[in-house]
């Protein structure tokens, strides 16, 4: 391809090839076509003549050199693209001695330099180097290092020009390097090669040659990119491209192929080949396949730009009859288009309720609507719009939900769902008839706070449902994203707004019950504050009457939304944000509610789940307080729920596996195989004496027994069905939920010495715990303390303190006692696997190392639980509710707890006390005297 003299590039162009004497270059075919592509003629252009050739040398520049005189010339390296014979090219000397070598030669009217090829090193790839790059390359390269990294065949250049470091060269023909003559700068011996003799009348190099002038003019006259840079060249250098292209028919085969070569977009690599090629037929067809490539590569690029611009037209075509399509119904008055839809839709939703909608807000959506009405439907900016506007005209302003205030009504509702959980209901009818009084209520933030399945959840239910308000739930659990609270920007694609926003939306009140679940579970800090920080301003009821959501971008009135949090722990939750919370504690159920809630709940919600009827299963009582005690200990009833389903359906699996085993021929006879089972033998359809007018079975006493005497036919069939009732007791239960997997809590009947009983708080509610103390050794220095039991930090310090305070009181108990100044003693806390913490085993602590220490048992059915001072002073510890309910679940009786919780014990409820003999302390003189004053 014919370039432009690019100062920074190396490139490649043409010169005159040889001319021959009295020939006629008009008549050539290729220039015929190229004079019709270009538009050029003779008289347009210059009439002077050079060649490459020796004799006509003289034309471009006076010398006095011979050609064949060249055989030690200066080696210059090219990095992009090899310099065939008849082109010019550029290049850059940064080397100063090579510059002046150059000069000199110039001046000595010997203006000629060999031009080879630099090849490709494994480190250094040129091809992707840029050109400061390569440039740093040639300036390391020197010398022998020089010598070996250029190709052997190059060109005899003459030097036309220098102009500072610019130098540009006129290839004449291919040289070959035969030695190194010196190094700085480069200087070679060559040998001037000559083509291979041919048969200049071989049918297949004629052949070859007319189809290499052929794919040349087919290439020009569909690439517009060569043309346009051959007109360009012709403005700039009218004398060299005039000759290029007046002889251009007169070509030898040699300088066709060089000509097709020079002006290909090859690679340096595929030229190169050409450049050393020396038989003429296997240049001219390594060309023709050079060739050939450009031209498919012009087709492909022709289909492209034909596909693109029917593409564009098929777009442009579309718009113009949409704009015609719009100015018709303009006219006609008929029909709107989807801009003037949409905007009736959006004034359609305001109009009606323009009053309520807040000054701001209603600005807001006035000006998205003027600048929707001048958008473009094909803009950007036209669906972010839409989109704005279409939230901002869904939300419900102004429109509330009619609340009852009834308490009796809301009463019977809580009763219905819930079972128990009295203070979460007194609450929640204070908050209604709180409601009553004022003749309106304001949001309130609540907090349930309780173990997992207790029901947290479905009391939120259970308040919508008795306020009549609406009801939605997200949950937070691992929310990292700031935005899923306050919304994305505009600004961002696909951006949406928060969660409170699509609350409103999804149930079209301005005061409904939203549930956040999970709150103690939200995602850590991020830099900018993290979603605890955005629940702040959501949960503040002096805030979230102007909560601003960043895609909204105006603000909305929250104060009517009454937002109720779930937490299985508090100690998780921010405390700015505990702060704007009214927290309640469910701490779990007792054995009697789980019963109750068993039988007036979860046994017939899995049956009607399960397609059972309350006629095929009788669970017993027995089975019941098994599967509580045995497999359900923890606080709340989920667990319970899903071992009740599994029971029924095991049931449903026994009753259609009976049911179709049961088919026999209708000529055997009906035997009942179990005594508990009564089958029933149903006859064909056919037969008239089991069906009825309707067609449905009907079911004698003879079917039954099977002692019918009517004759039976061989096609019929009697089918069996089983009616049978399933008994659940404690001895079957192991069949349908497996081996238990809790036992007794209470590992011994009598403690003995050095064992205690305490009582633990667990995220799944309350349970006991034993402390074991043990002797290792006794001597001289060995009194000291090891403790086990995968203990926290907090527990580990308790029993430093016990261990202390035990050696005190023993010391005032029995002066003379030397055992713990001379026992070594292992303080275990089993089970091993499961960690603890928590200050509440103080007690505990210090009664097993003196029971071990006076080698005395505490007393029967004795639990305790308190944090203990240095000073033997009791103080107040958490989890009342759940450390008494797993007492009672081990059959204490004796508790003891700490006088500072007096007032959490007569909080409980009575069913919770029953049977409790429940001592109150504030100093562990008391503890000692219950546990060890008794008469063993």
């Amino acid at each position: 391809m014919l370039k432009l003299l690019v100062s920074n590039l190396y490139c490649s162009h043409h010169l005159t090839p040889a001319i021959r004497v009295r020939s006629n270059p008009v008549n050539s075919l290729l220039f015929k076509s190229l004079t019709q592509l270009t538009g050029w003629n003779r008289s347009s252009l210059g009439l002077r003549a050079f060649s490459s050739d020796t004799d006509s040398s003289a034309a471009i520049a006076s010398t006095k050199t011979h050609l064949n005189d060249c055989l030690t010339v200066i080696a210059l390296p090219l990095l992009h693209k090899p310099l065939i014979p008849g082109f010019y090219m550029p290049i850059y000397v940064k080397d100063p001695k090579v510059l002046a070598a150059l000069q000199e030669s110039r001046r000595q009217k010997s203006p000629y330099a060999g031009a080879f090829l630099l090849k490709d090193d494994d480190a250094e790839s040129t091809d992707s180097s840029s050109s400061s790059e390569t440039e740093n390359i040639l300036e390391k390269l020197k010398g022998k290092e020089l010598f070996n990294r250029i190709h052997e065949v190059g060109t005899l250049a003459q030097i036309s020009s220098i102009q500072g470091e610019q130098v540009i060269l006129i290839g004449h023909r291919r040289l070959k390097i035969t030695e190194m003559v010196s190094e700085d700068p480069l200087t070679v011996k060559v040998d001037h090669v000559k083509d291979e003799p041919y048969d200049k009348d071989n049918d297949l190099i004629k052949a070859t040659y007319f189809e290499v002038m052929s794919t040349l003019r087919d290439v020009l006259r569909t690439t517009s990119l060569w043309r346009d840079q051959v007109r360009t060249y012709t403005q700039a250098c009218s004398l060299y491209i005039w000759h290029c292209l007046r002889h251009i028919g007169d070509f030898s085969y040699a300088k066709l192929a060089d000509f097709a070569a020079g002006i290909s977009g090859a690679n340096k690599y595929q030229i190169q080949g050409v450049l050393e090629q020396l038989d003429i037929h296997t240049r001219l067809g390594v060309t023709m396949v050079l060739v050939k490539k450009e031209l498919e590569i012009n087709k492909l690029q022709e289909s492209i730009a034909k596909a693109f611009e029917e593409q564009f037209k098929g777009e442009r075509h579309r718009m113009l009859l949409k704009e015609q399509l719009k100015a018709i119904q303009a006219k006609l008055g008929v029909e709107t288009d989807a801009k003037t839809a949409l905007y009736e839709k959006f004034r359609g939703r305001i109009d009606p309720i323009k009053d309520k909608i807040p000054e701001h807000v209603l600005k807001a959506i006035e000006e998205e609507l003027t600048k929707l009405k001048m958008l473009e439907t094909s803009s950007s900016e036209y669906d972010v719009t839409h989109t704005y506007l279409d939230w901002l005209t869904v939300l419900p302003w102004g429109k509330s939900s009619d609340e009852n205030f009834d308490v009796s009504r809301a009463e019977k509702i809580l009763d219905e769902d819930h079972y128990g959980l009295s203070d979460v209901k007194e609450r929640i009818l204070e908050f209604i008839a709180v409601g009553r009084l004022r003749g309106t209520s304001q949001g309130k933030i609540i907090c349930l706070s309780g173990p997992p399945g207790v029901g947290k959840t479905s009391i939120g239910r259970s308040i919508a449902r008795a306020l009549d308000r609406k009801f939605f739930r997200f949950s937070v659990g691992g929310l990292s994203d700031v935005a899923e609270i306050k919304g994305h920007r505009r600004t961002y694609i696909g951006a949406m707004p928060g969660k409170m926003v699509q609350c409103l939306k999804t149930v079209g009140t301005e005061n409904p019950l939203v549930l956040i679940d999970e709150i103690d579970k939200l995602g850590v800090k991020c830099h900018d504050g993290g979603p605890a920080s955005a629940m702040l301003e959501l949960l503040d009821p002096e805030q979230n009457a102007n909560f601003l959501d960043h895609y909204l971008d105006v603000t909305i009135d929250l104060s009517k939304v009454l937002f109720v949090c779930t937490a299985n722990v508090i100690d998780t939750i921010p405390r700015p944000l505990l702060d704007r919370m009214e927290v309640i504690s469910l701490a779990g159920y007792i054995t009697d509610e789980k019963m109750q809630i068993a039988r007036d709940y979860l046994l017939k919600t899995a049956r009607r789940d399960c397609g059972i009827k309350p006629e095929q299963v009788d669970v017993s009582d027995a089975a019941l307080l098994s599967l509580i005690e045995n497999y359900c200990r923890e606080a709340g009833v989920r667990n319970l729920q899903k071992h009740m389903e599994k029971i029924f359906r095991k049931i449903a699996l026994n009753l259609v596996r009976k049911g179709t085993s049961l088919e026999v021929p209708a000529n055997s006879d009906v035997v009942t195989d179990t005594e508990d089972s009564k089958p029933l033998a149903k006859t064909d359809l056919e037969s008239p004496e089991a069906t009825s007018a309707e067609g449905s079975t009907v079911l004698t006493d003879e079917l039954a027994t099977g002692d019918s005497t009517e004759p039976k036919t061989e096609q019929s069939v009697v089918v069996a069905e089983t009616v049978e009732k399933f008994v659940i007791d404690e001895s079957n239960l192991e069949d349908y939920v497996g081996k238990p997997v809790f036992h007794a809590e209470k590992i011994y009947e009598q403690t003995p010495v050095g064992v205690v009983m305490g009582l633990a708080w667990t995220s799944m509610g309350g349970s006991t715990l034993y402390i074991e103390t043990t002797f290792v050794e006794e001597g001289e220095g060995k009194g000291g303390l090891h403790i086990t039991g995968q203990l926290g930090a907090v527990m580990k310090e308790s029993a430093e303190i016990a261990h202390t305070v035990a050696r005190r009181i023993m010391h005032e108990k029995e002066p003379g006692n030397q055992f713990f100044a001379k026992s070594k003693l292992h303080l275990h806390v089993p089970a091993g696997a499961t960690p603890k913490d928590g200050p509440s085993a103080g007690c505990t602590m210090i009664t097993s190392l003196l029971s071990l220490a006076m080698k005395k048992p505490v007393r029967k059915d004795l639990a305790m639980t308190g944090e203990v001072t240095l000073t033997g002073r009791i103080l107040a510890i958490g989890g009342v509710k759940e450390k008494t309910i797993a007492a009672r679940r081990s059959d204490v009786k004796v508790i003891i707890l700490p006088e500072a919780n007096r007032s959490d014990y007569d909080e409980l409820a009575e069913n919770v006390k029953e049977g409790l003999n429940v001592h109150f302390v504030d100093k562990y003189d008391q503890i000692f005297e219950l546990a060890f004053g008794y008469d063993h």
